[in-house]
């Protein structure tokens, strides 16, 4: 199966808090895209590796993705090594992204800068033909495969984007798959059912930062609410009329 574009977080709910507007876009616009999760969240306060797993799968289906997968790495202790770099070699050669959504460059969580950096050296790595790798479905050998291009999305550390995409007509759609992980934004309900501790997402206020945040990197263009994007390469416009 190949993909136009595949979104990838380094835990569950990463996607849909940064760039989950612009995938629901892509998707209304025709596009076919998947998501990947590096890691189950298993280090998360709240909420379990399989309630996550299940929430991931109602976020997915609300996007409209056409599939979600998880690597099982260690959350918090992966590394940017070369059994991790294969595994996500494989995946790529699997799917055939145009174009890859990768973690903050630099965040608060360390998870997503080192993230960050094994996207962008295996979306390198994946077109280089003396690297074997075979296909994690049927154990093929896999042909080499590059995405065309590599964007990464911004989080939670507060960045000026390089360009933004936007998602006024989707942010009804993106706030639904962020509210799919009951366990971890608010939900008074889960809050009294497991008496679990609070978190500063799973307060009411959380949600009003994710329309502010969308808000304000829509300020300066004609959306109402964008999604922000930095990239480490020129980005090329065929007009000057191309540019919003």
């Amino acid at each position: 199966m190949k993909l136009d574009i595949l979104a990838i977080g380094v835990h569950p709910d990463d996607i849909e808090l940064s760039c989950g507007g612009t995938v629901a876009a892509h998707i209304a616009a025709g596009k076919t895209v998947g998501l990947l999760d590096l890691t189950k969240g298993e280090l998360g306060t709240r909420g379990s590796e399989a309630l996550r797993q299940q929430e991931a799968k109602e976020a997915a289906h609300i996007l409209g993705a056409t599939l979600r997968l998880n690597l099982g790495f260690a959350d918090g202790f992966f590394t940017n090594d070369k059994h991790h770099k294969l595994a996500l070699i494989a995946m790529l050669r699997a799917y055939q992204p145009d174009v890859v959504l990768a973690p903050a460059l630099h965040d608060r969580h360390p998870d997503h800068g080192r993230a960050a950096r094994l996207v962008a050296e295996t979306c390198f790595l994946a077109g280089l033909s003396k690297i074997v790798t075979h296909n994690p479905h049927n154990g093929q050998e896999q042909t080499p495969w590059r995405p065309q291009n590599l964007y990464h999305y911004l989080q939670d550390s507060p960045r000026n984007p390089h360009f933004v995409v936007d998602i006024s007509d989707f942010m009804d759609k993106k706030i639904a798959a962020i509210m799919a992980y009951g366990s971890q934004f608010y939900n008074p309900k889960y809050q009294e059912q497991t008496g679990e501790a609070a978190t500063y997402i799973s307060e009411k206020s959380f949600l009003d930062r994710i329309y502010a945040r969308n808000l304000e990197m829509a300020r300066q263009t004609p959306f109402t609410y964008a999604e922000g994007f930095e990239t480490t390469r020129i980005i090329a416009v065929n007009s000057l009329f191309d540019i919003c």
